[in-house]
């Protein structure tokens, strides 16, 4: 039962970093719609457009886009394709899913992982910067890859350990 107790506080820990990542990264939305709005009356209505909106929006998107992959993974947000596996039973369905989490997820995510630390290092020994005229600084946003995919690797653990339990035990952890 000590497995069984630490894959349950596993859950509940990794579910609740990347469900308090999505509520907190949800309102950034906000300031990214905001700074849009900034930049189009700026350039429509005042026939100013700024320097910097673009870039600070384009890396606010990618931040925000990438950082809720785990979020994704945990809410089911990401393509898939069932057409063959709904038709299994549910203990079938949680065997391939195991199957398909050791086989192509995990070695995914440690690639992931491992080139992003490797493109974000790059990045931070070059003191890389944006070739725009505004030139912010790359490095912050290259460094959010590996953790957004330690985050996804996480989540896919998590989720890894429900369907092994289901396939062992024929219920829900």
């Amino acid at each position: 039962m000590p497995l069984m107790k630490f894959m349950n506080i596993f859950i509940m820990i990794v579910d609740g970093i990347n469900e308090w990542i999505g509520k907190i990264l949800s309102v950034m939305i906000a300031v990214l719609v905001l700074l849009t709005v900034v930049e189009v009356i700026a350039r429509y209505f005042f026939n100013s457009p700024t320097i910097w909106n673009f870039e600070v929006t384009t890396q606010l998107y990618g931040f925000y886009f990438i950082m809720l992959i785990g979020y994704t993974l945990k809410h089911n947000g990401h393509v898939s394709v069932e057409i063959i596996s709904s038709m299994f039973r549910p203990r079938t369905r949680a065997a391939v899913s195991v199957i398909c989490y050791l086989v192509l997820f995990f070695p995914f995510c440690a690639i992931f992982i491992w080139q992003g630390i490797l493109f974000a290092a790059q990045s931070w020994g070059m003191m890389e910067r944006s070739q725009s005229a505004f030139s912010p600084p790359l490095y912050p946003i290259k460094t959010v890859m590996p953790i957004a995919a330690v985050l996804l690797g996480l989540q896919g653990l998590s989720l890894f350990f429900r369907r092994l339990y289901f396939l062992i035990k024929g219920s829900e952890l």
